[in-house]
């Protein structure tokens, strides 16, 4: 089935629940990724209250805060989801040991720490999952280059990307967290991006 993009994205790409409804309804096999960042339970409630056993696949990093691994328990009790964690294939431990503490954003070795701990987890992920609906937490306000992006997009190798949320604001997100009694967390950092407004490289090669 061709899809037009462009009349997908202009027609619902603002009503989060009209394009999740859609991309579910194409009846091809999804996933959820989620990283437990503040508001991430938004996604993941609206995706699997119509789809409840979604796949949902976490790349955890190993650095994640004390409070994003508890909510994150939380968040997966509540919603009972159908949770697979992708972990990278050495241990923070044994990472540090042998390579020290992440290394600094200009330090060259940061982009193989990256690469490490998030993204071959990804690619593992998707080979592992072969998934052809990728559901993700995106908003045009993290970056300038996901400012850029549209709700659906289609990835070189076929896969559609959905982020319903791309033009949501803290307030909306606040606002359905609080109406669905949803648990929330704002002690969270990523190691990868280091800084709030800085890609991690993830989205760029998918």
């Amino acid at each position: 089935m061709q899809l037009d993009l462009e009349k997908i994205n202009a027609d619902i790409g603002h009503d989060a629940e009209r394009l999740v409804e859609w991309a579910l309804s194409l009846d091809r096999k999804a996933i959820v990724t989620t990283n437990f960042r503040p508001f991430e339970a938004v996604i993941l409630h609206m995706v699997t209250n119509i789809q409840p056993n979604t796949p949902v696949i976490w790349m955890d990093s190993g650095y994640n805060t004390e409070a994003t691994y508890r909510c994150a328990d939380e968040i997966t009790k509540q919603l009972n989801l159908n949770l697979t964690i992708y972990l990278p294939k050495r241990s923070r431990a044994h990472r540090e040991a042998v390579d020290g503490t992440v290394p600094a954003l200009d330090d060259p070795r940061h982009t193989a720490f990256t690469a490490e701990v998030k993204l071959e987890p990804f690619a593992r992920a998707l080979n592992e999952t072969a998934p052809e609906v990728w559901f993700t937490a995106l908003r045009a306000t993290d970056t300038a280059v996901r400012a850029k992006m549209d709700p659906v997009s289609l990835n070189p190798d076929g896969l559609i990307k959905v982020a319903p949320l791309l033009h949501w604001t803290s307030k909306e997100l606040y606002e359905y967290i609080t109406k669905h009694k949803l648990p929330n967390n704002f002690d969270y950092f990523d190691p990868t991006k280091g800084e709030e407004n800085r890609e991690c490289g993830l989205h760029l090669a998918h």
